[in-house]
């Protein structure tokens, strides 16, 4: 055990509702080892989402001193206030109880972004070949590791004003699709994300990209949709 014999961690249980637990502080404790904890030895009811518990799955995302972060990567050490820490469930998504918030929303702009593959081959057809060397493919690319964690749109500031905002991880997507020279969709995405709570609702604040833990550029993407959405725009004579 550390020299910090005890920590204070205020847990945001939505609705207005705060408790306070005293909580055994270790080394190289991380925030999803106390929120366990407290699971454990304090509150059994206390309900929160993990998974895999190194950094690979993204479930276990919730706001830490209000910033959104993956609990099971986050150490204590490195968010502390003092000998204290609060933690809440990500903002701009419906809480179900306690740490635990309904991700339909967020998949459903997934959708609303044409956010799938549009494919045009068949089984029957030679499978499609990729140039990893070109500029599309490299663009494609940057933005694949996307996990769906959530933690870019709890982030942005443009989803919690404007709760139609299409949000950065569903965007990023479309901006891979848009330059994945097997998606037959190009049209289609373009048209869902340049209407209303498309791309030109960002304001390029890039909270997306600060907090994105697998260091992705959601607001780059962005911008490259709202440069294509233009050009396409002009294209068609609008």
């Amino acid at each position: 055990m550390n020299s910090k014999a005890q920590l204070t961690v205020r847990i945001e249980r939505g609705a207005g509702r705060v408790e306070v637990f005293d909580v055994p502080s270790y080394d190289s404790q991380t925030v999803l080892d106390v929120v366990s904890w407290i699971q454990q030895n304090a509150d059994p009811t206390l309900s929160y989402r993990f998974a895999c518990r190194v950094g690979m799955c993204g479930s276990c995302a919730m706001m830490v001193n209000g910033v959104p972060r993956w609990t099971c990567r986050t150490h204590i050490s490195k968010v502390a206030e003092g000998d204290s820490v609060t933690i809440g469930p990500l903002r701009n998504l419906p809480v179900i109880k306690d740490l635990i918030v309904d991700m339909d929303p967020f998949f459903d702009k997934w959708v609303a972004a044409e956010g799938v593959h549009h494919g045009a081959l068949t089984r029957d057809d030679p499978v499609a070949l990729v140039d990893e060397t070109s500029a599309e493919r490299v663009e494609a690319n940057a933005g694949i590791e996307c996990i769906n964690c959530a933690v870019c749109y709890a982030a942005c500031d443009t989803v919690a004003a404007h709760p139609d905002y299409i949000g950065p991880a569903a965007l990023q997507r479309a901006w891979t699709l848009v330059n994945d020279s097997r998606d037959a969709g190009r049209t289609e995405i373009l048209e869902a994300v340049s209407g209303q709570g498309g791309c030109h609702n960002c304001h390029s604040m890039g909270s997306c990209t600060a907090y994105c833990p697998n260091e992705l550029d959601p607001m780059s993407a962005i911008a490259g949709l709202k440069r294509e959405t233009m050009k396409s725009m002009f294209r068609r004579g609008r």
